[in-house]
């Protein structure tokens, strides 16, 4: 594992396939410094991570996202199938970009002295999902199904490329405001997906499962199932359902408008159990009836 301070040459990762957006092209190795080759917009988003800014591409005026990260904020490393060492956001994202829609796609990265650059593919008129339902108030069902839909999806493709995303919420989902298209965005708090039950916590602490708050443990799909209950909550309520820092009681009563109708009030309540077991998995949920309404082109 490299030491967070030393210079490195640039790397790149093998071309993750077509971007949603043709324009955009395979990731390649970087040739150039990347701010070099493109033009910085404005800030898209900062925290303890670091800084995303929007971006254009010189050579083909192509949309796209840059990351920066500085280098002493990196606490996981891991090696890309070259063999190359990266941090380990860069690892996850090379597994899971491959041409899936439902994932922003990694084009290049960059070991810089002190930072770690990442390009990414943005879909040219988008918006978060939190900016999303707050323009709205809140999502009718059939809109919400169908983002969940595509969310489910989005998990599912990551679950089968053994990453585990860890930070599911509003925030973290992009909406192409032109096709509807929603992308599973930020996999700083990501890991490994497996069996046995993590004894670190990783994400959002107010989309945390009440297993972590009340035992210090939790496994991979059940705190998933547990995010995407509170998301699902967010789109059709327009508010988070459990107030900030509000410890979770084992006998907790969870209130919802009756306008909602009783399909979708199940699907919010089950993955909601508080008891992990009782929570549905995936593959439960795209069965579920409020699901099998979706329309299918």
């Amino acid at each position: 594992m490299p030491s967070p301070g030393r210079s490195a040459p640039s790397g790149a990762v093998p071309g993750p396939g077509p971007s949603a957006d043709s324009r955009v092209s395979p990731a390649g190795k970087a040739q150039q410094p990347l701010q070099e080759q493109n033009r910085l917009g404005s800030l898209l988003g900062r925290g303890g991570f670091g800084s995303v800014w929007a971006a254009t591409r010189i050579s083909d005026r192509a949309p796209v996202a840059i990351k920066r990260v500085p280098l002493n904020r990196i606490q996981h490393w891991g090696k890309l199938p070259n063999g190359t060492s990266a941090p380990l956001e860069i690892v996850l994202l090379h597994k899971v970009s491959t041409g899936f829609p439902g994932v922003v796609q990694l084009l290049e990265w960059m070991e810089l002295p002190s930072d770690i650059i990442i390009t990414m593919e943005r879909p040219e008129w988008c918006q978060d999902l939190q900016h999303f339902i707050r323009a709205r108030g809140f999502l009718s069902e059939e809109v919400a199904r169908e983002l969940f839909r595509q969310v489910l999806e989005a998990v599912r493709h990551c679950t089968s490329c053994g990453v585990l995303h860890r930070d599911i919420k509003p925030e973290n989902i992009l909406v192409d405001l032109a096709t509807g298209q929603a992308k599973l965005i930020d996999f700083g708090c990501g890991t490994y997906l497996q069996d046995t039950a993590y004894t670190r916590f990783a994400g959002t602490p107010s989309y945390s499962p009440p297993e972590w708050n009340n035992c210090g443990w939790y496994y991979g799909q059940p705190a998933t199932i547990w995010s995407l209950g509170i998301l699902l909550h967010q789109m059709v309520c327009g508010e988070h359902p459990f107030r900030r820092g509000h410890r979770i009681s084992w006998d907790h009563q969870l209130s919802l408008p009756p306008r909602l109708s009783q399909e979708c009030q199940d699907v919010i309540r089950w993955c909601l159990s508080i008891h992990d077991v009782d929570r549905p998995s995936v593959e439960d949920l795209f069965c579920h009836p409020w699901m099998q309404d979706i329309h299918l082109p």
